[in-house]
């Protein structure tokens, strides 16, 4: 079982999507993320691709960010992702986009980014194409944090 660490959500359990085609991050990991992400996450806009259970936004909202992007094409992840959004009580907050991020990142998002997490799945080469599409992209501008 995932939870939230801290922030205004915390202790609060997240669901994850059953099988091995998510790969949750571990509170030992996520504190550290976090940690480093704090300065900032006041008022941000997050966006979380490739996000799975989407506790890595979730966190990101907890922890003080405005807005998050949750972008995610599985269906059992989307459903979690809804789950854990309206038990956090961030649906205001939240933007779930169920596509494919490169469609997502061409389109679907319409704010620019204070911070972008992707951790895609291994050996894809997603996260070139990912940051090959920001390169010339509206979301992004030079003080945009790009966590991968």
């Amino acid at each position: 079982m995932m939870r939230v660490i801290a922030g205004s959500a915390r202790r609060l359990l997240l669901k994850t999507p059953d099988g091995m085609d998510t790969r949750p991050t571990t509170d030992r990991i996520k504190e550290t993320l976090f940690n480093m992400l704090m300065p900032y996450l006041s008022g941000a806009v997050f966006i979380d691709l490739f996000s799975g259970s989407g506790g890595i936004g979730i966190e990101a909202l907890s922890r003080g960010a405005s807005k998050a992007y949750f972008v995610e094409n599985n269906q059992k992840a989307i459903a979690c992702i809804t789950d854990n959004i309206k038990h956090t009580h961030f649906d205001e907050k939240s933007v779930v986009l169920k596509q494919d991020v490169f469609a997502a990142l061409r389109g679907g998002i319409k704010d620019t980014a204070d911070v972008i997490f992707l951790d895609p799945p291994y050996n894809q080469d997603y996260e070139k194409r990912v940051l090959e599409i920001l390169r010339d992209s509206d979301i992004v501008n030079e003080d945009t944090l790009i966590v991968v």
